[in-house]
């Protein structure tokens, strides 16, 4: 395993440098707000808001096929675009933004290696000026909503052999120290722990640090990675489920396991704790 599996689903910051001004190529900064997108950003790229472009407003649940048509539509997306998402979050929104696109069809789509934090780091420019959009009339596939698991799934597949449940959280949110997203903490029966670490700076949470990246922010080689999974007992012969808090830490984990990796059978449970911790009567696993 000398390298990914599909390796143009990662942008490298200089492939993406080289093809700036690429007409088939849209760049997409995924944020909590646009703060960050408005202070400066990658020339030509638009800013996705995770509340209300991925996520529905005022719900956790993905946008629907029309309100993807229309996201894409007015963001100047056809279906045979490129997109490079990214982030200033350790592209954790980026990746849930991709999987979303993947859900809906989209052939082509990217994340930037190292987010916004390696392009910075490289010296490479950044501009406050707002592209000019020429809207299309984009149209999304049937859904394949075999790349997501249901909390009835995971219920129904705890303790099946052929199954596993892979926890992004952090060590204390998986031992049930930390209940982050739930009433109660814990994780769920069977799972098995790929810890993120939350860093933090002057006693404020400051970027999720994930084991499946580099200190630069990108991504470890397909070598490292293999390891790192299968010194767990996470191998590409079982269906694997990833779940975190609520969906970022997972799918990025996703990616790295269906496309760096490429497990054939990878699921995101994008419910992931904020659901799982707050219902009712399901089993509950502490350590």
């Amino acid at each position: 395993m000398t390298e990914y599996a599909y390796p143009d689903m990662v942008a490298s910051p200089q492939w993406a440098a080289d093809h700036l001004h690429d007409p088939s190529l849209r760049f997409v900064e995924v944020g909590f707000n646009s703060t960050t997108y408005d202070s400066g950003h990658l020339p030509g790229a638009v800013y996705w808001n995770w509340n209300g472009d991925i996520l529905q407003a005022g719900s956790r649940d993905i946008l629907g096929k029309t309100a993807v048509e229309t996201l894409l539509s007015r963001s100047g997306i056809g279906s045979q675009t490129t997109i490079v998402l990214f982030d200033g979050f350790s592209n954790l929104l980026a990746a849930m933004a991709l999987w979303m696109l993947k859900i809906y069809g989209h052939q082509d789509v990217r994340l930037l290696d190292g987010e916004r934090r390696k392009w910075m780091a490289d010296g490479r420019s950044l501009t406050t000026d707002i592209p000019t959009i020429q809207p299309t009339t984009y149209k999304a596939k049937k859904p394949d909503w075999t790349l997501r698991a249901h909390h009835d799934l995971i219920l129904d597949g705890i303790g099946r052999a052929n199954r596993v449940l892979v926890d992004a959280r952090t060590e204390a949110m998986y031992k049930g120290e930390d209940a982050m997203g739930g009433t109660v903490g814990g994780h769920i029966p069977g799972a098995i722990s790929v810890p993120a670490v939350m860093e933090m700076a002057d006693g404020q949470f400051r970027r999720w640090l994930t084991p499946t990246v580099n200190e630069d922010g990108t991504f470890k080689t397909a070598v490292e990675l293999h390891t790192l999974l299968s010194e767990r007992g996470i191998s590409p012969d079982n269906e694997v489920i990833t779940y975190c808090v609520r969906g970022g830490l997972s799918t990025h984990l996703w990616f790295v396991l269906k496309y760096l990796l490429g497990y054939p059978e990878v699921r995101e449970y994008d419910g992931s704790w904020a659901e799982w911790g707050n219902l009712i009567g399901v089993p509950i696993a502490v350590q």
